[in-house]
């Protein structure tokens, strides 16, 4: 069971919840995610298995889009409908044209401050951990992308939103910061991922169909060498196979077919084996290809 499982995940379970119930069912004991998904957010939660476990970290910095339902008339202390209530209710309701305006400034690259109430480390705790203990938690802002944030309806105080941003960003933060800029204050209502990277939630299997499946769920995995389709690939020869598996580089002669870098190449080349199975990721460096991670 090697590559990459596509779970649709429901209100309610933690991302590692998810992680912890699969590899039960599917008697698969490496599983992990690719980054948390709340518990109240449903959606897409891409799980990498077996050896597939160490492209994790590739995965994981992949665009994310989500649709969101935010609140207006107070903010909360987790920034979701799960927390208390800040203060009383507003009673300022922002104008479509305001709610517009105010949108508009959380397009591009800026600084985001992370919620008090989310799994950034501090000292080596969870910041959840520290705000339910009554921890100070002194997060630091960090710089997000949001490529696309259009607003796709409004009834009343509940807006509706489809955010296409990088990874790391917080959609309760936004709900947050929407609303403090507004004036009215504001809150996480709802929130469903869609995609992550190449990976659409279209394609997902809900979590009780998968747990269903026990081990029959592998023929639902993604192989390795569909799971990064934006990456440049190369094939190797029987011999560049077993420089490969072992770490060594791998010159022309090892390669079947001429490898010419891309023109703004500065991320990893997928390296295939005669199978067309994923072997290892590799960099180009001084005319040869040096793999950096190997899947064997």
């Amino acid at each position: 069971m090697d590559g990459v499982l596509l779970i649709d995940k429901p209100a309610g379970p933690t991302s590692h919840d998810v992680v912890a119930r699969l590899r039960g069912t599917s008697r698969e004991r490496s599983i992990g995610h690719t980054g948390t998904l709340d518990p109240r957010a449903t959606g897409l939660l891409p799980l990498v298995c077996g050896r597939a476990t160490r492209l994790a970290s590739l995965l994981s910095g992949e665009d994310k889009v989500y649709e969101a339902t935010i609140r207006f008339g107070w903010a909360t202390d987790t920034d979701d409908a799960d927390g208390e209530p800040l203060g009383p209710p507003s009673n300022l309701t922002p104008t479509d044209t305001g709610v517009a305006d105010a949108a508009s400034a959380f397009r591009g690259t800026f600084d985001q401050m992370p919620p008090t109430h989310s799994a950034k480390r501090l000292g080596g705790h969870k910041a959840y951990d520290l705000a339910r203990s009554d921890a100070p938690v002194a997060l630091r802002a960090v710089p997000v992308t949001v490529k696309a944030l259009e607003i796709t309806g409004r009834q009343g105080d509940e807006l509706h939103l489809r955010v296409t941003a990088s990874a790391g960003f917080y959609v309760r933060a936004l709900a947050r910061d929407l609303g403090e800029k507004l004036g009215c204050g504001a809150h996480l209502l709802g929130l469903r991922r869609t995609r992550s990277g190449a990976f659409d939630v279209a394609d997902a299997l809900p979590l009780a169909q998968a747990e269903r499946l026990g081990r029959d769920v592998a023929a639902h995995v993604i192989l390795p060498a569909a799971a990064l389709p934006h990456l440049p690939a190369v094939q190797v020869t029987p011999i560049g196979l077993k420089r490969a598996v072992h770490g060594n580089a791998l010159g022309p002669e090892h390669l079947e077919g001429r490898f010419v870098p891309p023109h703004s190449m500065g991320g990893p080349v997928r390296v295939l084996g005669p199978d067309g199975q994923l072997v290892a990721l590799a960099h180009s460096r001084g005319g040869s290809l040096h793999p950096a991670v190997v899947l064997g």
